[in-house]
């Protein structure tokens, strides 16, 4: 598995640390930026680390800026992107269980590294449930080709 890693300069010094998780998780990943606190425009880095999860250059993606809200926003207008805010683990496996979420956005401004870890371990141990699920995603699919 290969994910997209973006974030704005709130997210900045969480993205690095989360490399560590990653490593850790042994989740490969490819650094989208940004590389400082400087500031930045969001949709920027949400939309690189978007596009490489629909064209399928990375699995999924994981945004990092400050309510995880702007990174999302953006990613989600990326046809073929579910993005999904998540602010604890129950949130962030049911993302994946329930929507098929492929990209995770963390609001780095709410939550300190051990909550940050318990999310990214919950994602990554979680998988698509399908069954009465898969309906509901598929609509959310032909939304996007309408």
């Amino acid at each position: 598995m290969k994910i997209a890693l973006a974030a704005d300069h709130a997210g900045y010094e969480e993205k690095e640390r989360i490399k560590g998780t990653l490593d850790a998780l042994g989740v490969a990943y490819e650094d989208m930026g940004t590389d400082s606190c400087e500031s930045v425009d969001y949709p920027d880095y949400a939309l690189k680390a978007a596009e490489a999860v629909a064209s399928g250059k990375a699995d999924q993606g994981l945004l990092v800026c400050g309510s995880g809200t702007g990174m999302a926003i953006a990613a989600n207008k990326v046809p073929g992107v579910r993005a999904a805010v998540a602010w604890n683990e129950t949130i962030a496996r049911l993302a994946r269980e329930h929507n098929d979420a492929n990209v995770l956005s963390i609001p780095a401004r709410f939550l300190d590294d051990a909550a940050i870890k318990q999310i990214i371990n919950a994602w990554f141990s979680a998988s698509f449930d399908a069954g009465r699920h898969a309906k509901r995603v598929d609509k959310i699919k032909q939304i996007e080709k309408d």
